[in-house]
């Protein structure tokens, strides 16, 4: 039978599959023979062991949709950024760290504020007028009033979304809110994945519905993964592309140089100062990492 891997920890694999539940599988030695490791969201073969036990072993890995970095997770269709409007106060360094590892991986993402009753009108706007020009939607809600619910549950049907954000920000409220009365009620999944719950260094896949489900990622705050270079950096934020064509030198870092379109977009107000900012912080860090 055919199921997803929900969370992999010290070499079991917990796979579900709809209509029956989630099994603890073990992944065949061919596999490191090959040099292939099951990944949580992949779509994977079982071979039953025990029904009553619901164990089972891993014969095969379906081709994968995509495969990330960080998290190590596949078959991911899109990324749900989770910050608040306030208690925490949004670190807008934070939100685009994010948002540059999921454009880099080439991962549509969607900006989710909780806690806007703490928000008025011109908090919202203010987000707004920094991110829009880069493309990105955002939704604002509340798990504290259940606003915005509706939205989410419709952007999020029938992917495999995953869900990354600081702590504080009530993202457990809001994946709790997500998912079904019917899911929740199935009282072996959340025990089966409740094992080695005392480390948050592992991804784990929590189902909304037999087709929908939600990657709760361990967060990040370092840009120091494989393949992303300085120079490159641009690239992952969106409205600088642009404006990158109009640069007087080829390979311009868009910090010194004169000439620079995007530098000339940031003082005519077509890219929010914020953003260049954060840019430039976002360079440096990456100039260091490869220095060392």
């Amino acid at each position: 039978m055919t199921g997803k891997i929900m969370k992999g920890i010290a070499g079991f694999y917990y796979v579900y599959v709809s209509g029956y539940g989630l099994f603890e599988c073990k992944a065949k030695g061919v596999f490191r023979k090959k040099g292939i490791k099951p990944l949580v969201g992949d779509l994977v073969e079982i071979a039953v062991i025990d029904e009553q036990e619901m164990t089972g072993n891993i014969e095969d890995i379906l081709p994968r949709k995509n495969e990330l970095i960080r998290p190590a997770v596949s078959n991911i269709d899109m990324a749900l950024i989770i910050f608040a409007m306030a208690k925490p106060d949004p670190n807008l360094n934070l939100l685009d760290r994010f948002l540059v590892m999921m454009e880099f991986q080439n991962l549509p993402v969607t900006i989710c504020l909780n806690k806007a009753d703490l928000a008025d009108e011109e908090a919202c706007e203010y987000f707004r007028r920094i991110y829009e020009p880069a493309g990105y939607r955002i939704i604002f809600c509340s798990a504290k009033e259940q606003s915005g619910i509706n939205e989410l549950k419709e952007l999020i049907a029938h992917k495999t979304v995953a869900v990354a954000g600081p702590s504080g920000v009530g993202k457990s409220s809001l994946v709790n809110l997500l998912q079904s009365k019917e899911v929740m009620e199935t009282g072996s999944i959340s025990e089966k994945l409740k094992r080695g719950k005392h480390t948050t260094r592992h991804s784990q896949i929590l189902p909304v519905s037999d087709e929908t489900f939600i990657v709760d990622t361990p967060g990040f705050s370092s840009l120091d993964v494989p393949g992303m270079e300085k120079e490159d950096l641009w690239r992952y934020y969106p409205e600088f592309v642009p404006y990158e064509p109009e640069c007087r030198f080829q390979g311009c870092s868009h910090i010194n140089e004169p000439k620079c379109g995007i530098k000339t977009a940031v003082e005519e107000g077509n890219i929010p100062l914020e953003r260049y900012d954060n840019y430039k912080l976002l360079f440096e860090e990456l100039r260091q990492i490869r220095k060392y």
